[in-house]
């Protein structure tokens, strides 16, 4: 029986302290100041006043699940996109796929809202999965044309730019202050989630983390090169359709309620396969869950407290930490190259 290795042990007990800490710090900071004990009351025993009964209950516990989760599938569909295009620095906002989603969600808001309709969940899922789709399509023909995989990035790129552009154009010339107020989801934010959205969220999340552990053992043979996936009895076509749907649904499934974030789904694979390892899906793929879970509490822990009562845009936080990380990985990558 193979043991597990020390490295990834500690990675898994790691981030799951984090988790707790991060949770535990964020449930407690905010305007309303509430001590550990008082949250431990609140969740427990339903004390506390009624004041901090809301808050923690209404406000901040949605809030924090709804980070996490959609934390942890930014980073999921940016190893599923790094493993599809074997680069370190393939990503759903850097190649376009989160802007993409941004523009169709745009659209389908400003139609309805002008309409006087209420719009389902799961219709602004959709309308995300599909502009992440489109997105992902023009990527994968400006694939077939572009060989470097660094101009393909400065592709995807002026793609989220362009997508960006129409998007602000669209809020910044509406009429209806409803949909004004869409410019601050635009940015990105993790402000307004209910418990209903906890609900949609975590069934869309936790079902494609648990469709890619699935795809694990195909996707580790892939790692290895398509002819030896083809000999291990693996459908490429198949696997490329399955990366491509699973990776644009986690994404889209994030922009469709928190907006477009930023560096998540470069940084966090990228430091979870530096930090372990491997590159192994089996063992890559829960840490990239958790990784991405804390890295998003962190950001939106800072976002609310750091200039309080002002709150960040999550996406102004997260480019901090994220495009560092993004410069690393291309200048290692550069330099793997050149020493190859």
């Amino acid at each position: 029986m193979n043991r597990i290795p020390w490295r990834w042990t500690l990675a898994y007990g790691l981030l799951l302290l984090l988790l707790f800490l991060l949770l535990s710090a964020s449930l407690c900071s905010g305007s309303i100041a509430i001590s550990p004990g008082g949250i431990w009351e609140i969740l427990t025993a339903g004390g506390g006043e009624e004041m901090q009964r809301r808050v923690i209950w209404e406000i901040r516990l949605p809030r924090l699940l709804c980070a996490a989760l959609l934390g942890a599938a930014l980073s999921v569909s940016g190893y599923l996109l790094q493993l599809f295009f074997a680069n370190p620095i393939a990503g759903p906002f850097v190649l376009g796929i989160s802007s993409g989603a941004k523009l169709a969600v745009a659209i389908t808001l400003i139609l309805f809202l002008r309409a006087g309709r209420s719009l389902p969940s799961f219709v602004l899922v959709l309308a995300a999965f599909a502009g992440s789709l489109l997105s992902m399509v023009l990527i994968l023909l400006l694939s077939r044309r572009v060989k470097r995989m660094s101009v393909l990035v400065v592709c995807g790129v002026m793609i989220g730019y362009l997508c960006s552009a129409v998007t602000e154009f669209l809020v910044t010339f509406a009429d209806e202050s409803n949909i004004v107020n869409l410019h601050n989801w635009s940015m990105g934010s993790f402000s307004g989630m209910s418990w209903g959205d906890v609900s949609v969220i975590t069934a869309l999340v936790l079902a494609g983390f648990f469709l890619a552990m699935l795809l694990s053992k195909p996707m580790q043979a892939y790692q290895l090169g398509e002819v030896y996936a083809q000999n291990a009895g693996v459908s490429v076509r198949v696997l490329r359709t399955e990366l491509v749907l699973l990776s644009s649904l986690l994404s889209s499934c994030v922009t469709a309620f928190a907006g477009p974030i930023s560096f998540v789904g470069v940084a966090v694979p990228h430091i979870v396969k530096r930090f372990m390892n491997t590159a192994k899906p089996l063992a890559a793929l829960p840490a990239c869950f958790l990784a991405g879970a804390d890295f998003c509490l962190l950001c939106d822990l800072l976002a609310r407290n750091l200039f309080a009562p002002t709150e960040l845009s999550i996406s102004a936080v997260t480019a901090v930490f994220g495009a560092p990380v993004v410069i690393w990985a291309m200048l290692s990558r550069q330099k793997e190259e050149v020493g190859g």
